[in-house]
């Protein structure tokens, strides 16, 4: 899953894309290294981040989704917050909602009945509180454990709101609401969640957590987020979301020749 973030304060690539050509020229690069899925984002999550209206976030995402859905055969997912901007989005040609704010819904939210209705792919991914509020000391007794529990009732409520679990992809949400400390347990524990039997989802692309333990600055963090992504495919997980595409790609396909000659005496 390649990131195409039409923002202009992003904590990796804010304001490079932020122009709709831009971003479309981005996203057809990011297709033509090897995305299968291009996520379209026009409201930065990044820890301290402020919302965006809603009128705001439909004038960045929507000329680049009608632009893509006739120029690449890449997915294209709609990664935002706001059930109008999701239902837009769905019918500009997306077919999958990027769920940040998953945490916060129950049957009868407005984005879910959009998913139900059309039938839209939709990550499920774990957070505390907002983008404002998510690093705010944030706490847990055994995170693994909780995330996966939050995963097991998200199920139940998004079958009672008419999306069956084949719709559903679930992503532990690293960095949105962890310490360091939470994000390496989850990397440790990915088989909890791949055991659920629901695809598993892994955005670790360039995050700040991987500041705190190397000191690399933001551009200088591909090392890491590779090493995170091999270890990602290898325990399981099937969709890894990324900022540098062409060099995951070449990691991700290595790593699953290596796999594929496990069991060959």
């Amino acid at each position: 899953m390649g990131i195409v973030n039409v923002t202009p304060d992003s904590f990796s690539d804010g304001g490079q894309f932020f122009r709709p050509e831009a971003a479309v020229e981005h996203a057809l690069e990011l297709a033509a290294q090897g995305a299968e899925i291009l996520d379209i984002g026009g409201e930065s999550t990044r820890p301290g981040a402020e919302p965006v209206p809603e009128d705001r976030e439909l004038a960045r995402v929507l000329p680049v989704l009608t632009a893509l859905a006739g120029r690449t055969t890449a997915l294209l997912s709609i990664d935002t917050r706001k059930p109008a901007v999701a239902r837009a989005a769905l019918a500009a040609g997306a077919c999958i909602v990027n769920d940040t704010a998953a945490h916060e819904r129950s049957p009868g939210d407005p984005l879910w009945q959009a998913v139900a209705e059309t039938g839209a792919g939709y990550i499920l991914m774990h957070a505390l509180g907002n983008p404002a509020t998510m690093q705010h000391q944030p706490a847990y007794t055994d995170v693994v454990r909780e995330i996966g529990r939050f995963f097991t009732a998200r199920l139940a409520d998004l079958a009672a709101a008419g999306i069956p679990p084949e719709q559903v992809v679930l992503d532990p949400g690293i960095g949105f609401g962890k310490t360091v400390e939470h994000n390496l347990q989850l990397l440790a524990r990915l088989p909890h969640f791949t055991a659920l039997g629901r695809p598993v989802l892994l955005g670790v692309s360039r995050k700040s957590f991987i500041r705190k333990i190397s000191g690399a600055s933001v551009n200088e963090r591909l090392p890491a987020s590779l090493a995170c992504a091999t270890l990602a495919v290898a325990a399981g997980v099937r969709i890894i979301r990324v900022h540098d595409v062409a060099a995951t790609v070449q990691a991700v396909r290595m790593t699953e020749a290596v796999l594929a000659n496990q069991n060959v005496d």
